[in-house]
């Protein structure tokens, strides 16, 4: 999958968060091995436990319709208004998310600051030493 697409398609979905509380607005886009896009973007509650990332909601949109199987996921975010955008790396909870469906060596992160400027991780380099379903045997 093209980083740039995914990219665009997480700026895209920044737009739609729900952020009154933090006003942090977060855009993810994620690619399924066959070709698919599923997207998300962070939603806050009042409460904030129940507060879900831009990552969990495109994953969790994936899976209730039969996709399991992940290429990557592009992530951006920054404070509302913002001209300028730094890394935005996901949160521990979406990483463990991400290590139940993803092949740590072969699932993509890609954070990026623009369409122009961003970087690859893989699974296995943000989460080392994950606890994952193979564990549970």
């Amino acid at each position: 999958m093209d980083p740039e697409i995914l990219i665009e398609e997480a700026f895209r979905m920044r737009r739609f968060s729900y952020t009154p509380y933090s006003g942090f607005k977060v855009g993810a886009a994620l690619a399924t091995e066959g070709g698919r896009i599923f997207t998300g973007c962070n939603i806050e509650n009042s409460s904030f436990s129940p507060t879900v990332c831009a990552e969990r909601t495109a994953f969790f949109k994936a899976v209730s319709e039969g996709e399991t199987e992940f290429e990557a996921i592009a992530i951006v975010g920054g404070p509302e208004g913002a001209k300028e955008f730094d890394y935005c790396p996901p949160c521990g909870v979406c990483r463990q998310v991400m290590t139940e469906f993803c092949e740590p060596d072969k699932f993509k992160i890609i954070l990026a600051k623009s369409v122009d400027e961003y970087k690859i991780y893989s699974l296995a380099e943000l989460m080392p030493e994950s606890f994952t379903k193979k564990k549970m045997k």
